[in-house]
């Protein structure tokens, strides 16, 4: 004999363990679990979108100072923060576009320098095999268990041995081939932003390579010997066959190197002194000073809006393909 209170109970239980995502195939999710999932993604989402909200919210201000109280959206829309920043970002006499054009050369350059020469590698340890490939291998990867900032004292030494110095009018001496006592430096190549790009293509190439290898290895050899057989050179196997292939990875790799590039401030902090040099993430820095009331809020938070947007720009346009090379990169490794 059953009671009143059964099949509200029944009602109850099958009200909470239906499945609501109208999915055919795969695991049937229950309506508490999706509840929890959801519940769990909004706070997570809110996690991350408060501090970016917030320097948003900061750098639609027109006030320079802080604001006592936690504000989430703007009360005002004012764009004289953005005008100032691009109109004279620091006290020193550097435009906005030449910082951007460091960090672009810098960025951009350093990517396509380490993924040029990292597919290259990767393809010669994904595919030939030679003495010592295990041990190079390891070698490779070893730079990858230090800190960058560990690297930089040897990278400083390495590139700072490098000048041109004029011993006399007409004579030049190129340490550390030739020198001179005394004389006039004309080019330090540790002071440079070539210098710069060297050292960071150094401390992206471990990653590059080991990324770009996994994925090499899930391309099919047949292919290749098929393109061989049918009359194909080696160099038109790589850039016909190869590389069109790889381009989800190859897209992968830049954008991760990207970011870090983009944002590296550490090299270019301890390597450049010369103000037309400077980067954004150094200029960033700079604004702020020794007392938080004492940096102008609201021209900070627009400055580091207008850093972040090359990089969001980027994943933008390389969306399609990211999203495929991490996919299709993670079958095997």
């Amino acid at each position: 004999m059953t009671t009143a209170s059964e099949p509200k109970k029944n009602l109850l239980l099958r009200l909470l363990t239906m499945n609501t995502s109208n999915e055919v195939g795969g695991r049937d999710l229950p309506l508490w679990r999706q509840l929890l999932l959801q519940a769990l993604t909004l706070l997570i989402t809110l996690e991350v979108m408060f501090p970016i909200m917030y320097i948003i919210t900061l750098s639609f201000s027109s006030q320079t100072m802080r604001p006592s109280a936690l504000q989430l959206l703007p009360r005002e829309i004012s764009f004289v923060a953005y005008q100032q920043v691009l109109d004279r970002p620091t006290a020193n006499p550097v435009t906005f576009l030449e910082l951007l054009r460091n960090s672009f050369l810098l960025s951009v350059g350093v990517g396509l320098v380490a993924l040029m020469i990292a597919v290259t590698a990767a393809y010669a340890f994904s595919r030939f095999k030679f003495k010592l490939r295990q041990v190079l291998m390891i070698m490779v990867f070893i730079p990858l268990l230090m800190p960058a900032v560990g690297l930089a004292t040897p990278l400083f030494l390495l590139m700072n041995s490098f000048r041109i110095v004029e011993c006399a009018p007409g004579v030049l001496a190129f340490n550390p081939f030739t020198t001179c006592e005394g004389g006039k430096l004309l080019f330090n190549l540790r002071d440079s932003l070539l210098g710069v790009g060297i050292a960071m293509i150094s401390g992206a190439l471990p990653f590059a390579i080991w990324n770009l290898k996994g994925y090499l290895d899930t391309i099919p050899r047949e292919l290749e010997e098929a393109a061989a057989i049918d009359g194909a050179s080696p160099n038109q196997i790589f850039f016909l066959i190869v590389l069109p292939l790889a381009v989800p990875q190859l897209a992968v790799t830049f954008f991760l190197g990207f970011i870090g590039h983009w944002q590296e401030f550490a090299l270019p902090w301890l390597f450049l002194t010369k103000p037309q040099d400077y980067t954004l993430s150094m200029t960033l820095y700079n604004m702020t000073g020794q007392y938080a009331n004492a940096i102008p809020w609201n021209r900070f938070s627009a400055f580091a809006v207008i850093v972040a947007l090359p990089v969001a720009i980027t994943y933008i346009a390389l969306q399609k393909y990211i999203t495929s090379g991490l996919t299709t990169g993670a079958v095997k490794g």
